[in-house]
C-alpha cells in the first residue's frame, strides 16, 4: 500500500482536507466541512468527525490507508519558524503567540491542530507556514521604512503568504517551459478570494506582495491590499472607530466586497454587464493594482521568462488575464486571446508564440507541496 498524508486546513469557519500519495501524486479523497458553528457542525471538534464520516462514506477512513502523517497548513510561522516542523505542545504554544500577526487564519489552525492531535494521537503531526518560501526574501525587499528599534523589538517585518503555492507553482511553470528553475526570472500571480504576487528569481523569491500580514499588497475578496495608513488615524480620529472597527474593516468589508458588493467573480462579470457602476468600478480597481505589481516586478527583474496565473481566478477567469495583461506588448508581454479562452485546466501556455515573455496558467496544489514537506520530513 502507498504511503499517504492527510492534510488539514482549518478555517475559521470550515475545514479542508485531503488524503495524498506524495510519491505519485495521488489524490485519494479530499473535501470541505463549512459552516462549522453556524449550523449542524458545532464546532471544529464535530468538524474533523465530520470530515472523517466522509472519508469513509466515499470508502477511504484514515485507518484503511498507510498514514505516514497529518500535514497542517499554518499561515504565519513568526521571524523564527520557517521549515516543515514537527507538532509538539511548544509549538503550538509559539504558533498561538503569533496569532496578533494573522488573526483570522492561525487561531482556526490551532483548533485544527488541537482536535487532530487528539482524534490521530499516533501519528506525527507536521506543521507547514505560509511564510516559509519567503524567509529569506532581500533585506530591502523585507523591510519596513520604520523606527528600526521598534521593528526589531516588535518583529516587524514582510513575511509574505501564500508561499507554498508561490514555491509549487513557480517550479511547475519552470518545469512546463524548459527552463531551467535556477536561472528563471519568474512572476506569479496567486488569484484567489485572497490575493498576492511574487517576484521570483533563481527559484527564490526577491519580492513579494503581502506583508506583515496578509493585508498588504493586491485588492483581495474582502481584504483592502495597499493602502495609506493615514486612513486608519482619520477613521480613528475622525469616524470614531475603534481599532477592532478598523481591522474587520479591513479584512472582511473591502476589497472586491467592499467596492462592489459581491465577492464572486462570475456574477460580478453579470452584473458589470447589466451596467452595475459599483462592480465595474471593483473590477476596475482590481485590475488597476494588479497591473501596478506586474509593472513593478518587470522593473525588478528587468524582464521575466515566465508569468503565471494561478489560484480561482487566476487559473478561472479569462478576462482578468486578459486585462491584467493588455497593452504589454512592449514589455515583452503578449496574450494569445484564443488560447488564454480556452476551457483547459490543465497547466498550459496562454501566450502568443512571438511573445518573448511565456505566460502561463497552472492549477496551484497546495495540498500536494504539504503532503510532500510531511513526507520527506517523517521519514529522512
Amino acid at each position: 500500500m502507498a504511503r499517504s498524508v492527510l492534510v488539514i486546513n482549518s478555517g475559521s469557519s470550515s475545514l479542508k482536507y485531503a488524503i495524498i500519495e506524495p510519491d505519485s501524486e495521488t489524490m485519494v479523497v479530499d473535501g470541505i466541512v463549512e459552516r462549522i458553528g453556524e449550523g449542524q457542525v458545532r464546532d471544529h471538534a464535530e468538524a474533523l468527525q465530520t470530515a472523517f464520516d466522509q472519508m469513509a462514506e466515499s470508502g477511504r477512513p484514515p485507518d484503511s490507508l498507510d498514514l505516514v502523517a497529518v500535514g497542517h497548513r499554518v499561515v504565519h510561522g513568526g521571524p523564527d519558524i520557517y521549515r516543515p516542523t514537527l507538532i509538539d505542545d511548544a509549538l503550538v504554544a509559539k504558533i498561538g503567540e503569533l496569532c496578533p500577526l494573522a488573526p483570522l487564519h492561525n487561531p482556526p489552525a490551532l483548533l485544527g491542530i488541537e482536535e487532530a492531535r487528539k482524534a490521530l494521537p499516533d501519528l506525527p503531526h507536521v506543521a507547514v507556514f505560509d511564510t516559509a518560501f519567503f524567509h529569506d526574501l532581500p533585506p530591502a525587499a523585507a523591510t519596513y521604512a520604520i523606527d528600526k528599534d521598534v521593528a526589531a523589538q516588535w518583529h516587524i517585518r514582510r513575511y509574505g503568504f501564500h508561499g507554498t503555492s508561490h514555491e509549487y507553482v513557480s517550479e511547475q511553470a519552470a518545469a512546463f517551459v524548459g527552463v531551467p528553475l535556477d536561472s528563471a526570472r519568474q512572476i506569479v500571480l496567486h488569484l484567489g478570494n485572497g490575493a498576492s504576487a511574487s517576484a521570483i528569481v533563481g527559484g527564490r523569491p526577491v519580492d513579494t506582495s503581502m506583508g506583515l500580514t496578509p493585508m498588504e499588497g493586491l485588492v483581495m475578496g474582502t481584504r483592502s491590499g495597499d493602502i495609506d495608513p493615514g486612513v486608519l488615524f482619520y477613521l480613528r480620529r475622525n469616524a470614531n472607530m475603534s481599532v477592532e472597527d478598523i481591522e474587520e474593516m479591513l479584512n472582511r468589508r473591502s476589497g472586491v466586497l467592499g467596492l462592489g458588493g459581491e465577492i464572486d467573480f462570475r456574477v460580478l462579470h453579470q452584473r458589470i454587464e447589466s451596467g452595475d457602476a459599483a462592480a465595474q468600478l471593483a473590477y476596475d480597481v482590481y485590475i488597476h493594482r494588479l497591473r501596478k505589481y506586474i509593472g513593478a516586478y518587470l522593473a525588478l527583474l528587468g524582464s521575466a521568462d515566465v508569468v503565471t496565473f494561478t489560484a480561482g481566478v487566476g487559473e478561472n477567469d479569462a478576462a482578468v488575464r486578459r486585462d491584467a495583461l493588455t497593452g504589454m506588448a512592449p514589455l515583452g508581454i503578449e496574450l494569445d486571446e484564443q488560447l488564454n479562452e480556452s476551457a483547459d485546466r490543465t497547466t498550459r501556455r496562454i501566450s502568443a508564440d512571438n511573445s518573448p515573455t511565456t505566460v502561463l496558467v497552472v492549477p496551484t496544489d497546495e495540498e500536494l507541496a504539504i503532503a510532500r514537506a510531511c513526507a520527506h520530513l517523517v521519514e529522512r
